[in-house]
């Protein structure tokens, strides 16, 4: 596979806004990668406000998921005056209109079929938008099911170490000649690219890749399954105590048969606990010595997140958990200790 940068498809370098050999360089993995022309962006929101400047759609279907894609959403219908649905609108959407679709969704790592909402779209001339972001390369190939754009926050699983912001747009090769150009120039008209440091951290990190999310996909699955099978469990334990449900794509059992071709190597590394009460859920998170509390996720450490705190429409018993590479037995250990604690307090 070649990954030097197309320069007739690129051009010359002349100005950094425009376009850059680090840059370039990124792109050109990324694309190899998500298997599509691919730009990259200053963040994850500013690649969602990219296409929608980009397709201009009339109306915009989007479900539950990141609060902050559904904010730009709404500042775009401020700006334009389109009309934002919901998933039980289908049939209201018409030609040139966007299906903004997460999978796996934020924040339970539950997963909804790509394939049907491509064909969704398409029957009514409609584009499907995927953020793939809890879904990294590897994981699954959106391309592969009908999407036309994917979405990345690259700030998560591409950049991996907490300590770079980042959005991606990648394009089906399909629509690569009358989109992507367009999409470029529109880039340096905002402004809103990728700086030379955070270039450099990417393109650091995506040599790690697959190693990360094989690895935190395989742990979080783990996890997921042996809090699952406590809480089925005939006897009482400190999981049924203090922990009410656990939610994952692993968990959907009905809905095997279509995420099997969707996430044919794995699922998602995030996923969701719901405790007992909203007290067990905020004092937890201060319990644990693995897992650190905060709001990013995607890194090597493993994290743990109180939703509520960053999200007024999270239910208040809600936990966000983004497994790391750490041992998976390690993990346990630190959340059957973290358990025991409230309990014992």
């Amino acid at each position: 596979m070649n990954l030097l940068p197309d320069q007739q498809h690129l051009g010359t370098f002349c100005y950094s806004r425009d376009r850059a050999p680090t840059r370039t360089r990124l792109e050109t993995v990324l694309s190899a990668l998500i298997r599509g022309p691919t730009l990259t962006y200053a963040s994850g929101l500013a690649a969602v406000h990219a296409y929608l400047v980009f397709l201009k759609p009339k109306r915009i279907a989007i479900g539950h998921g990141y609060y902050g894609s559904r904010q730009v959403a709404s500042l775009h219908q401020q700006l334009t005056g389109c009309e934002i649905l919901g998933f039980d609108q289908l049939d209201e959407l018409q030609e040139g209109d966007v299906i903004h679709l997460e999978t796996p969704i934020n924040p339970t790592g539950e997963a909804l079929s790509i394939r049907r909402f491509a064909d969704e779209a398409h029957k009514r001339g409609a584009y499907l938008v995927i953020d793939s972001t809890f879904g990294p390369p590897g994981l699954q190939d959106p391309f592969a099911l009908g999407a036309d754009i994917i979405m990345h926050s690259g700030t998560k699983y591409f950049g991996g170490h907490h300590d770079l912001l980042c959005g991606t747009l990648s394009i089906t090769p399909a629509r690569e000649e009358a989109w992507f150009k367009a999409l470029h120039e529109q880039r340096t008209i905002l402004g809103s690219v990728l700086g030379g440091m955070e270039v450099w951290l990417g393109l650091r990190s995506l040599r790690t890749l697959e190693l990360r999310v094989q690895r935190q996909s395989e742990n979080a699955t783990g996890l997921v399954r042996w809090l699952d099978g406590c809480l089925k469990s005939e006897s009482d334990n400190v999981v049924k105590q203090t922990v009410a449900a656990v939610r994952h794509a692993s968990l959907q059992e009905g809905d095997m048969d279509w995420l099997r071709e969707q996430m044919p190597h794995g699922f998602g590394p995030v996923f969701a606990i719901e405790m007992r009460t909203e007290e067990m859920s905020r004092r937890l998170t201060g319990l644990l010595r693995l897992f650190q509390h905060a709001t990013s996720l995607g890194g090597v450490e493993s994290q743990i997140e109180w939703r509520r705190l960053v999200d007024g429409s999270a239910k208040p018993t809600l936990l966000r958990v983004s497994i790391g590479v750490e041992y998976l037995e390690d993990l346990k250990r630190d959340l059957l200790q973290g358990f025991d604690a409230l309990i014992k307090d």
